[in-house]
């Protein structure tokens, strides 16, 4: 389902180059759930960013359902995210001048499935949200903007979820219900999972746990598959 081998990402500052990611080489089969974990600025969002097309390797090879993603330009790598991949955000990137319903709707639209508010108006229900389907961004909490942006991540039932600290802005109750919902796509219709937490409960329900430390990836959990390389 996703393969890479020797990715790298490296960023010009004022200072000069910066290595944010050293060469990473590791796979992931369709159906696994995989958490990645590790400390603030260990690269983490980097590598989920790299892994779902929503950034490009400064050098490697990375194969999304047998795509090249590190040939692909920026249309071709949206097209592919339309048809397979669902992303959940750490800051939620919700559309502030659409409503919480619109929101989990415009993937749905964009990509022509068919009936798109009543899937949106279904998903809503689910991460408890129906009564606030009307409001704007800035009428919801950041729990229930969490809680939009999860939606809308869910409505394609994609064949890859990414998911950036699914849970960060969650109280205790709803969290439960988030990860159980990620664990039921995962379950019920394979969905590849691949997270970043800090949570070390939600880490543990995943059948691999992979740790970034300063830009290097390791397994932490099952044989290991995941390699650094100098």
């Amino acid at each position: 389902m996703i393969s890479t081998r020797k990715i790298t990402k490296t960023v010009s500052t004022s200072e000069g180059e910066l290595q944010i990611l050293q060469p990473i080489s590791f796979e992931v089969k369709a159906g696994e759930s995989i958490a990645i974990v590790g400390a603030s600025g260990s690269g983490k969002s980097t590598l989920l960013s790299l892994l779902a097309g929503l950034d490009e390797v400064s050098s490697g090879e990375i194969l999304l359902d047998d795509e090249p993603l590190h040939k692909m330009n920026e249309e071709a790598r949206a097209r592919l995210r339309g048809e397979k991949v669902g992303f959940i955000f750490q800051s939620f990137m919700l559309v502030q001048s659409l409503t919480a319903l619109e929101n989990v709707m415009l993937p749905a639209e964009i990509s022509g499935l068919d009936n798109a508010k009543g899937r949106a108006t279904e998903i809503l229900e689910l991460v408890g949200l129906s009564h606030r389907a009307h409001h704007y961004p800035n009428q919801l909490s950041g729990g229930e903007q969490q809680r939009v942006a999860i939606a809308r991540a869910f409505i394609g039932q994609p064949k890859i979820l990414f998911a950036d600290e699914p849970t960060g802005n969650l109280d205790a109750a709803n969290s439960e219900k988030i990860e159980q919902l990620l664990f039921d796509m995962n379950r019920d219709i394979g969905t590849t999972l691949v997270l970043v937490t800090h949570d070390n409960e939600l880490a543990k329900r995943c059948s691999r746990q992979l740790t970034m430390q300063a830009g290097v990836l390791t397994e932490t959990t099952a044989p290991v598959t995941a390699v650094e390389e100098a």
